[in-house]
This record gives structure tokens, C-alpha cells and sequence, in this order.
């Protein structure tokens, strides 16, 4: 197993899965905003999730340079800050560390080997979870990861060891670009809505008209999937979509949380991006195109 995980970007999702791990009694630093610091510092982190609730001891700090002692790093940052957060972790990490980005979009182990030059593990990560105050992680579904990439395989067994130590389903996969996309699938089709109506999961796929939306969403990102060389079953897909919003009914999209809080979305990683591949490669998208401009509306209002 690895002996000490640190996380870069410890929002609701770092929160998460450092805190399973740690809870688990695996060595973890989270490197998170100065008010989940003092938080967790003060108090442990509050873990409320749908099995257990209580303080988890855990290190934090605002420092990157705790990044110097992790022998696996898990990127947690929003996509907007992939590549400069992976650039200053780089300068840091050891040698023989390994990163895992762990974040929205299919498109973010490709950037920063474009970037930087080296190798990180993909996960698509599989969790409903919030922050909603300091040091307090509000968890309400699922929790697993699916792992893959250009590593040795030895090494994404070793990851998939230590997350599942830790209470964490962890499953290597030889075709990780699809279940990335399989994610972007269902991001795709839930979080712009939710974003704009203000509706949980469960209400969503539960309305006539918002259903329907979301089964062109879907059918468009597999169109443009199939047109990148990403081999996705439409059917599949959007049993899928209809099964996610019963299985997280009270869930609100990570999009929705950005823009209640002030912040920029991962709007251009998610439908902006299933837009601009099928705009490149010929594939009409003209729904997912207008979810991404409505939102960048919404953005540019509340977002100071």
C-alpha cells in the first residue's frame, strides 16, 4: 500500500475520499482552503455520510509543500486550475510519487502530459458530496472509483489496494477512457440542469420535460464519443441517466454548488466540452452547446 496520501485540492471530493482513508488509519494530508484548515485542525473532519457520522483526525494545511512527503497525490482541483496546481505539485513531489486526477471532465491526465510531460493515473470518480461549512463533509451517495491510464499495471494495483484498505471500491480498468466518458455521460446530463432550475436529481428525472432534455443530452455524448474513437452503448447510457437520479434523489449538482457559492463552474469541461469536440469532429450538439451558454450566463452574473 501507499504509506501517505496527499491531497491537492481538498474540497468535498479530497474531503471524502482523505477522510476515508485516513479513518482507515492511512496517513493522509489534505492541502485545503485556510477555513476547512482551521477547521479540521481545530475539530477533526465532520464525516456525515450515509453510513457512519463522525470526527475524522486528519492533517491539513494550506502549504503545497506537504506535497514533498505524499508517496501517492490525489489532484483534486477544478478543472480550470488542472494544469498550474500539477505543475507546482510536480516541482515538489518525490520521484517515485504517483498522481491520480481525480476530477470532472476525460480530458485532464491528456492536458497535463501535454503540459508537464508526465504520466498520472485517470479515475473517474463516483460520489455525491457537498461542503456545506467549514470542515464538515456532507456525503449522500455512492463513493467508488474506477482507475486506469499509461502506468504500469503493479502501480494501479497498488492504488486500488490502498483505496479499498480504506472503505473505498477501487477498480482498475483496460478501458478507463470509456468509463471516463460514461461519467462525462451522466455530468453532462444532470449538472447544467440542476445548475439552472435549482432541482435535485430526483426531480429532475422524475419531470416529463427534464427527462427528455436529458436523454438528447446523452444521445449527443455519444455521438460525439463515437466520433473520438469512445465506443459507448446509447441505450446503455441513458438507462444509466435514468437510474442515477433514483439512486442520489437529493443530490445537487456540483455545477449548481459552484454558482450558489460565487464561483466559476466546470461548465466548459463538462457540456462545453462535448460542444467544442462536436463542433471539431462534425457531430451536431446543439443541446449540450445550450446548456453550456446558459450556464456561462448564470456565470457571468454571480461570479464576481
Amino acid at each position: 500500500m501507499f504509506k501517505h496520501v496527499v491531497v491537492v485540492g481538498a474540497g468535498a471530493v479530497g474531503c471524502y475520499y482523505g477522510g476515508m482513508l485516513a479513518r482507515a488509519g492511512i496517513k493522509v494530508t489534505l492541502i485545503a482552503r485556510p477555513q476547512h484548515v482551521e477547521a479540521i485542525q481545530r475539530d477533526g473532519l465532520m464525516m456525515d455520510t450515509t453510513t457512519f457520522k463522525e470526527y475524522v483526525k486528519v492533517a491539513a494545511t494550506t502549504e503545497m509543500d506537504a506535497v514533498k512527503d505524499g508517496d501517492l497525490i490525489l489532484l483534486c482541483v477544478k478543472t480550470l486550475d488542472t494544469v498550474a496546481a500539477a505543475r507546482d505539485a510536480k516541482t515538489r513531489m518525490r520521484p517515485d510519487a504517483v498522481m491520480v486526477s481525480m476530477q470532472n471532465g476525460v480530458d485532464n491526465a491528456e492536458r497535463i502530459k501535454e503540459e508537464l510531460g508526465f504520466d498520472v493515473v485517470s479515475a473517474g470518480v463516483y460520489v455525491a458530496c457537498a461542503m456545506p461549512s467549514p470542515g464538515y463533509l456532507k456525503h449522500n451517495g455512492r463513493g467508488d472509483l474506477v482507475i486506469g491510464g499509461d502506468v504500469a499495471d503493479d502501480i494501479l494495483h497498488k492504488i486500488s489496494i490502498t483505496c479499498e484498505y480504506g472503505g473505498i471500491p477501487c477498480k482498475v480498468s483496460k478501458t478507463v477512457a470509456q468509463e471516463m466518458w460514461t461519467k462525462l455521460v451522466m455530468n453532462a446530463t444532470y449538472n447544467a440542469l440542476s445548475a439552472l432550475t435549482g432541482c435535485t436529481y430526483g426531480v429532475l428525472v422524475n419531470d416529463p420535460g427534464a427527462l427528455k432534455i436529458m436523454m438528447l443530452l446523452a444521445e449527443e455524448c455519444v455521438a460525439v464519443a463515437k466520433a473520438k474513437g469512445i465506443a459507448l452503448d446509447l441505450a446503455d447510457m441513458q438507462d444509466r441517466v435514468r437510474k442515477l437520479g433514483p439512486a442520489m434523489p437529493g443530490t445537487l449538482s456540483s455545477t449548481q454548488q459552484d454558482l450558489a457559492r460565487g464561483k466559476q463552474t466546470e461548465i466548459d469541461s463538462l457540456n462545453g466540452y462535448v460542444a467544442a469536440q462536436g463542433k471539431k469532429f462534425n457531430v451536431a450538439a446543439p443541446m449540450n452547446a445550450a446548456m453550456h451558454s446558459l450556464v456561462k450566463l448564470r456565470e457571468a452574473r454571480q461570479v464576481g
